[in-house]
């Protein structure tokens, strides 16, 4: 789970500027406070530093041995929740959660080191119109071939001007190899959809908790009501979570009056986050798998809580930490864990996720159609298992 971040990097050229200013003017003083201003830890590191560049007979890359040095700074926390981002990631990363960008409508999974597989497609964008399929595995971006070491740069590299193209070299399901050409253009991510099913059952598929996702959600809700929905099945499996604001309006939007979210602070510094009077008044459940993530799991977790709500599926992962974003001074960022998160009664979800009641697996194909929206509700166990719990007809 992320907390939007105002954080905005300092120009390399006024922190020099600013520590040269202090030189001149501050002389032995100055320098003694700067010293004492970056601490032990941060001497240390510059000392490092300026022994490589004085003292090193071999040549190195000085921006690769940055960006390791950085990665290698957070990697040594042990926190899994945090990491270094590249410039081109931490672009990727901001496009990514504004739920729309330029490029092709493709998902891909990062799971796999040596593949880049495409696990879904945006309907009605230009993949699918030129025939990409969930499944296919991206073996090349405009000839260049994928690798561990490029497979960042090569998603970036799908993306790119509206209306251009870019070729991938794809190996389809069957085996074979295929160039496919697509035209780049504004893709508008959904966030959530939403149905009323046979079962009078109102089915909102929640895919993150980005931008815009709390507005979708309180859309799908307001037509499933004038429908006549019997209740609610919010489906956030494959959800990797997504921003702490979008989650509380949802929150709010579906629960009474109460606390529905508290956020510590690493300075011990705690925000409660509240709900009002005005909630849906329908009976409910959730859907979720071990890849509900952060806000996805979270969602369960105090619906549950307040409401009562049935949660149904395999274990979530168990996240409980929520992450800010913060931009360094050339362009790369620091994606950090900064607070704890408990659910309104105290409960942190470190560690332990949501255990589901009923538990109910699925096959490795069922789940593969699930992800690829190829699987139909009638052969989907976990909704199924959802709606008998409900007992609608009773």
């Amino acid at each position: 789970m992320e907390e939007q971040s105002n954080n905005k990097a300092i120009p390399r050229w006024k922190a020099l500027m600013a520590c040269v200013l202090c030189l001149v003017l501050g002389g032995t003083a100055a320098t003694a406070g700067i010293w004492a201003a970056v601490g032990e830890d941060g001497r240390t590191l510059l000392q490092a530093q300026r022994l490589i560049r004085e003292k090193f007979v071999g040549e190195y890359d000085q921006e690769h041995q940055k960006q390791f040095t950085l990665a290698a700074m957070v990697e040594g926390l042990g926190d899994r929740w945090s990491g270094y981002l590249t410039p081109s990631q931490y672009q990727t990363v901001q496009v990514n959660r504004a739920n729309t960008y330029v490029g092709i409508g493709v998902t891909v999974s990062r799971d796999d080191p040596e593949n880049l597989v495409i696990t879904g497609i945006t309907e009605g964008g230009p993949a699918e119109e030129a025939g990409v399929q969930a499944g296919d595995i991206i073996l090349a971006v405009d000839s260049t071939a994928l690798t561990p070491e490029n497979r960042e740069d090569c998603i970036v590299a799908i993306r790119g001007e509206e209306g251009t193209i870019v070729t991938l070299t794809l190996r389809r399901t069957d085996g074979r190899e295929e160039d496919v050409a697509v035209e780049r253009r504004t893709i508008q991510e959904v966030s959530a959809d939403w149905i009323l099913t046979e079962d009078g059952v109102g089915l909102i598929t929640i895919y993150n908790f980005y931008t815009g996702v709390a507005d979708s959600v309180t859309q799908g809700v307001e037509e499933l009501r004038d429908q006549g929905a019997k209740a609610l099945i919010l489906d956030v499996r494959y959800n990797p979570g997504g921003y702490v604001h979008e989650l509380v309006d949802i929150l709010d939007l579906l629960l009474p009056e109460g606390d529905v979210f508290i956020s510590r602070q690493s300075n011990g510094t705690e925000k409660v986050y509240t709900s009002d009077d005005d909630f849906v008044d329908l009976p409910m459940a959730v859907l979720v798998n071990g890849e509900s993530y952060s806000a996805a799991e979270f969602l369960a977790a105090q619906l549950r809580e307040t409401a009562g709500a049935l949660v149904v599926g395999t274990q979530t992962c168990g996240k409980g930490y929520s992450q800010m974003l913060f931009e360094l001074a050339d362009g790369s960022a620091l994606n950090l864990s900064t607070a704890r998160y408990y659910t309104g009664g105290g409960v942190s979800l470190i560690g332990t996720g949501v255990e589901p009641d009923p538990l109910v697996e699925m096959s490795d194909e069922a789940n593969a159609r699930l992800l690829a929206g190829e699987l139909p509700l009638e052969e989907d166990t976990q909704y199924q298992a959802a709606v008998r719990a409900l007992a609608l007809d009773e």
